[in-house]
């Protein structure tokens, strides 16, 4: 087994970690995943990956399932991924709900604990685009993945607006570690060919909506994130502190409403993603 060795990473890296561990178990990952991104984007991962019964399927940083579930359902072997187990609880529910078993194991999308050429399908579904170091999480997925397979990635683009939210968040926090590159760029095409450069791979790219809807206004989407998403939440409870909250939420609540598309009742919003498709060589 080749699993890359995390204790030869930079200085600083080990409480990295563990804080994103800590953002991701607050407030409730569940609520958000179920209510806004557990139709659509799957559905697009799963219907261009092709799955069957008996593929192989690793699913990085699955949180409560939102793939995994509905890889198993369609016959196939699931492990599901995640950096923080909090989240297993939630998902084995759903998992059993659904009538399927999925192998749930805590680790890390940049060391991942699996033999090489262990799976036929690589997924990821808003999750490895969190990894901090996303040169070192591209290589880890092509090690795990057998020769022939396909690596299906969904991430935020940057000019979405999930993307705009985690920029503007970001632009009120300390600078992250010169080593932790943005999780939107995974959502870029040309930064996702430079991960995959030199593996050999054929990569296809499309780009799609995830729509929003279900909330009367701007604030209260905002609100609803603030208290359930966890970079948003831990967010709050920094700026909060420091008496700057209400600036950051009136802000977001200014890009939010940018994004209306107008719905019938409430807003509308859609939020523009990339699927990334990475065809690895048979040999």
């Amino acid at each position: 087994m080749n699993v890359l060795d995390v204790s030869a990473g930079p200085a600083g890296i080990d409480d990295l970690k563990r804080a994103h561990r800590g953002t991701w178990a607050s407030g409730s990952y569940a609520t958000v995943a179920e209510r806004l991104i557990d139709d659509v984007p799957p559905r697009h991962l799963l219907d261009r990956v092709g799955i069957e019964p008996g593929t192989d399927v690793l699913d990085i940083a699955t949180g409560t399932g939102n793939v995994a579930i509905k890889a198993a359902r369609v016959g196939a072997r699931v492990t599901g991924l995640d950096l923080t187990p909090e989240l297993f609880g939630r998902g084995r529910q759903r998992a059993a709900e659904a009538g399927v078993e999925i192998e749930w194991v805590e680790g890390d999308a940049e060391a991942l604990p699996f033999e090489d050429a262990s799976f036929d399908r690589v997924l990821s579904t808003f999750g490895i685009q969190f990894a901090p170091r996303h040169e070192v999480a591209a290589r880890e997925a092509v090690r795990v993945a057998r020769p022939g397979a396909t690596i299906g990635l969904i991430a935020w683009t940057p000019q979405s607006l999930l993307g705009q939210v985690l920029k503007t968040v970001g632009s009120r926090l300390p600078k992250p570690p010169e080593y932790a590159s943005p999780p939107p760029l995974w959502g870029d095409e040309d930064h996702v060919h430079e991960l995959f450069a030199g593996t050999g791979a054929e990569l296809e790219f499309e780009r799609a909506v995830n729509p929003i809807v279900d909330f009367d206004a701007a604030e209260d989407w905002v609100e609803f994130m603030a208290v359930n998403y966890g970079p948003l939440l831990k967010a709050r409870e920094r700026l909060s502190a420091e008496g700057t909250w209400a600036d950051l939420r009136e802000e977001l609540v200014e890009l939010t409403a940018s994004f209306d598309r107008g719905g019938a009742t409430g807003i509308w919003l859609e939020a523009e993603y990339l699927l990334a498709l990475v065809h690895l060589p048979t040999g």
